[in-house]
Formats: C-alpha cells, structure tokens, sequence
C-alpha cells in the first residue's frame, strides 16, 4: 500500500512537471514568434505601437496568428538578421505588412 502511494504521488509530480515544461515552451516559443513580428512590423516601416491600438485588435489578431503557425521562422531569423537578403515573400504576412505601411 505504502509503495503504491509513493508511485501515485511521484507520478502527479511528473505529470505536474511535465505541464510546467509544456507551458514554458509554449510560453517561449510565443514570445519569439512576437519578438520576430515586431521586428519586422519595424523593418516594413510599421509603427510597433500599432499593436498596441485596442482598434488594431482583429487585424492584430490575424497577424499574430500567422506569425505563430509560421512554417519559415529559420528562414525568417536570417531575413532579420541580414543574412538573407531580397524581400520577405516567406513571410505569410508580407502581403498585409505591405498594405499597413502605404497606409502608416
């Protein structure tokens, strides 16, 4: 009974654990993705204070969902770094980041 009890309660702990490391990446990996978008919103000549608007919401919304289902973040980390060069076309935001700086 004493054995059982023990292995109930390590298993909780690693399954609270295991959550723990869930959330954190989750978390990490959300703060790149919005570290990236930022930085190209400043890149395309978008103000970052656009995403702060609260009348900005929906269309912020739909750009920080691409962003985070991003398949191309390798090659969007080296567009931001310099060391690709040519236009953000792997970018699934591109199109409305063009949009959002004629009107900027």
């Amino acid at each position: 009974m004493e054995n059982t009890t023990f292995q109930f309660g390590m298993a909780f702990v690693l399954l609270v654990l295991a959550g723990l490391l869930v959330f954190l990446m989750r978390s990490y990996l959300m703060s790149q993705s919005e570290r990236r978008m930022l930085r190209m919103m400043r890149l395309e000549g978008i103000d970052p204070r656009f995403a702060l608007d609260t009348d900005n919401r929906a269309i912020m919304k739909e750009i920080r969902d691409r962003c985070q289902h991003c398949q191309t973040e390798g090659v969007c980390e080296r567009w931001l770094a310099g060391k690709q060069t040519g236009r953000n076309d792997f970018c699934p935001n591109a199109p409305l980041f063009d949009e959002l700086a004629k009107v900027a």
